[in-house]
């Protein structure tokens, strides 16, 4: 958890607003994209990293070939 001598258990943090329940816990929190964009995209990636991470992997040679064959692809593969 933070801790903040001026702001108490949690530093106040521009363009970062929560939404509590009923108890007052903290379920959700909304971003200002203009000013957090970059750092909530590689947030995002990583969640759907890790929620992919047990999906079978495919290598970039067989995704081309794959995509020549069905030509939507038109280089030349080394």
């Amino acid at each position: 958890m933070l801790t903040c001598p001026k702001f108490g258990d949690y530093a106040v943090m521009r363009g970062i607003s929560y939404l509590a329940n009923e108890k007052g816990r903290r379920v959700a929190v909304q971003i200002d994209l203009k000013k957090y964009g970059e750092i909530w995209e590689d947030f995002y990636d990583l969640l759907t990293a890790k929620k992919r991470r047990d999906e079978p992997r495919e290598s970039l040679a067989s995704v081309k070939t794959r995509l020549q064959k069905k030509g939507k692809l038109n280089i030349s593969i080394p």
